[in-house]
């Protein structure tokens, strides 16, 4: 499955561009569209660019986790939602949560409280969040 333009639109918007490293709330060193730096890495600076090419091959694996983990068949905007929430969370935790399981017995109706449990980072509610998983939320309930 490809990921539609509005999957990257979101990842993009709640990532923000940096062209500069920073530490992200989660603790990690990372840059461009919230790529997380490798040991084997080195960036002072990079480019929209640079960072647009980094976030195709983050979204890429993202893409693979949710192929993997998810067997109900799913629609392009209930993709991209899933593609945004792992490339967020990374892979293990969609592989782990309930949002997953709920999602292949065909249970859909539950999406929007289990992405809402995955608000919290270190432990606190955060409102960036809760707003980014609204927003999948609304894609992933999105008509075709």
């Amino acid at each position: 499955m490809k990921l539609i333009e509005e999957g990257f639109d979101l990842i993009k918007k709640f990532e923000g561009f940096s062209s500069r490293p920073y530490v992200c709330p989660a603790g990690f060193l990372t840059i461009g569209y919230g790529h997380k730096i490798k040991s084997n890495e080195n960036y002072e600076v990079i480019s929209e660019e640079e960072a647009s090419l980094l976030l195709e091959q983050d979204v890429k694996r993202a893409m693979a986790s949710v192929v993997r983990n998810i067997k109900f068949p799913l629609n392009k905007y209930q993709f991209a939602s899933l593609v945004s929430f792992t490339y967020n969370l990374g892979g293990s935790a969609l592989q782990r949560s309930t949002l997953r399981q709920k999602i292949n017995y065909g249970e859909l109706e539950s999406v929007q409280s289990e992405m809402l449990r995955w608000v919290h980072v270190r432990g606190r509610k955060t409102k960036g969040l809760v707003i980014r998983r609204l927003a999948e939320i609304d894609l992933f309930y999105k008509c075709s």
